[in-house]
């Protein structure tokens, strides 16, 4: 993964990000010589996100079929995760 620092940031402006994402698909800031950031352009985030959803909604399905859940009313489940 490529890098920049927030001090080329600071002086070269949002033209560095774009030259960089093109030629890589994240780019990670550093600050102080620590990674702090990562920027991408929407297209690669939303495939990601897409990507977490899938697996969230693959996990719910497996917990489904597996009978790895619970049924019960508002005030219970309200009840359970606030002890």
């Amino acid at each position: 993964m490529n890098t920049i620092t927030a001090n080329q940031l600071k002086t070269k402006g949002v033209s560095v990000i774009q030259n960089n994402l093109l030629e890589n698909q994240e780019l990670v800031i550093t600050v102080r010589g620590k990674e702090k950031f990562v920027v991408m352009d929407m297209k690669h985030y939303n495939y990601l996100r897409e990507c977490e959803l899938d697996t969230a909604l693959h996990q719910a399905k497996t917990d489904y079929e597996s009978g790895n859940y619970r049924t019960e009313d508002v005030e219970a489940h309200i009840k359970r995760i606030t002890k």
